[in-house]
């Protein structure tokens, strides 16, 4: 029996996304079927650009329209990506999805980890936002090499910066840096909450937020004002940080900020030369513990020359060298990330619109 529109949607009922394990049509991601004379040409909607799994999907579609009679499958691909209800007066309330990134000590390298993950989520297709909040150690400023200071377009928001496709705001572009900021908590904490409600950050498909390392005050109040989709969290293979990580992991749990995974920083030294890898601070412990913990592994940054020298000179390596072995290994996590947070969008309770009823 030739293949019509009812049999083509039947087919794509029985695939399903790996990430999100309900099938294209439930989900909406079926747009513009045309099925004519056995050929059939749909638009696959990916609830990320970045989607990890597209050419698998890609696959079990034409897989399944094939078994269905179709003589041609033709697959075009775009992306919406999705966001969970959030309630009335939410901070940000153009952001889709706020990503933090934390670490449970300092020097894991986070804050590097967080500006190419913006970087790699903006050039694989997401509009995209970072805000530094690390209010006593900024950093974004040098990893982006913004030097100018924001302005106000209505007198009332600030303007965020713009480097690398991002929308950029950090406390080091509104204070002297040679002046340090002698603030406690509460001062601390209302200045990154100024910087989430009152910098105009338009529509973002994710803002991420590079956390001041720990398990202090600014973790604590994002978790009681920020709908967050998540944290990735961010280690070395050594066993001091893994033991700190597993600290965070637990004081997230307890936030009920969702842990989309476990980063690998600094996972091994690649000689350019010969080609030698050495695990100067060891190799896989980041893995292991996200087993143990029962966190998803997001992947495997090495420690190397061209990612210190990016974040020196203000190019991430993703801006900078895109198609280096370097930067896969950030698209790589990008990728699982956005993974993680579709996922977690998808869990997430939908609120009621208001004035609807709900259904019986």
């Amino acid at each position: 029996m030739p293949i019509d529109q009812n049999s083509a949607l039947e087919a794509l009922r029985k695939v399903n996304d790996p990430e999100l394990h309900r099938d294209l049509v439930s989900l909406g991601m079926v747009k513009d079927l045309v099925v004519s004379a056995g050929a059939v040409s749909l638009q696959v909607e990916l609830t990320t650009p970045a989607c990890p799994l597209k050419d698998t999907i890609g696959k079990d579609v034409e897989a399944a329209l094939r078994a269905a009679g179709a003589t041609s499958v033709k697959i075009t691909w775009g992306a919406q990506v999705r966001a969970a209800a959030v309630a009335p007066g939410q901070v940000a309330p153009g952001v889709k999805n706020i990503i933090l990134v934390g670490a449970g000590k300092g020097g894991v390298g986070k804050s590097t980890v967080a500006i190419n993950l913006a970087v790699a989520l903006s050039r694989l297709g997401a509009k995209v936002g970072i805000l530094d909040a690390d209010i006593y150690g900024p950093s974004v400023p040098i990893l982006t090499g913004i030097t100018e200071k924001p302005t106000s377009k209505d007198g009332k928001r600030i303007s965020p910066l713009e480097a690398h496709g991002l929308q950029v705001m950090s406390i080091g572009f509104l204070v002297d840096p040679d002046q340090a900021l002698i603030w406690r908590g509460p001062m601390a904490t209302g200045a990154l909450m100024q910087l989430l409600r009152d910098v105009d950050w338009g529509e973002l498909d994710y803002l991420v937020l590079d956390l001041p390392p720990g398990t202090g005050d600014i973790p604590l109040t994002l978790a009681q004002n920020v709908k967050a989709a998540g944290v990735v969290l961010v280690s070395t293979p050594q066993d001091v940080a893994l033991a700190d990580v597993i600290r965070a992991k637990l004081m997230f749990d307890k936030v009920s900020i969702p842990v989309l995974g476990l980063v690998e920083n600094m996972s091994a030294f690649v000689c350019p030369h010969c080609q030698h890898e050495t695990a100067i601070f060891d190799k896989g412990g980041a893995r292991l513990a996200a087993e143990r913990m029962g966190i998803r592994f997001l992947g495997e940054v090495p420690i190397d020359l061209a990612i210190r020298q990016g974040g020196d000179q203000g190019v991430p390596i993703c801006a900078g060298a895109p198609d280096s072995p370097q930067a896969r290994a950030f698209f790589d996590v990008a990728r699982a990330v956005a993974g993680a947070v579709s996922q977690q969008v998808m869990k997430a309770p939908r609120l009621p619109v208001i004035g609807q009823q709900p259904r019986a």
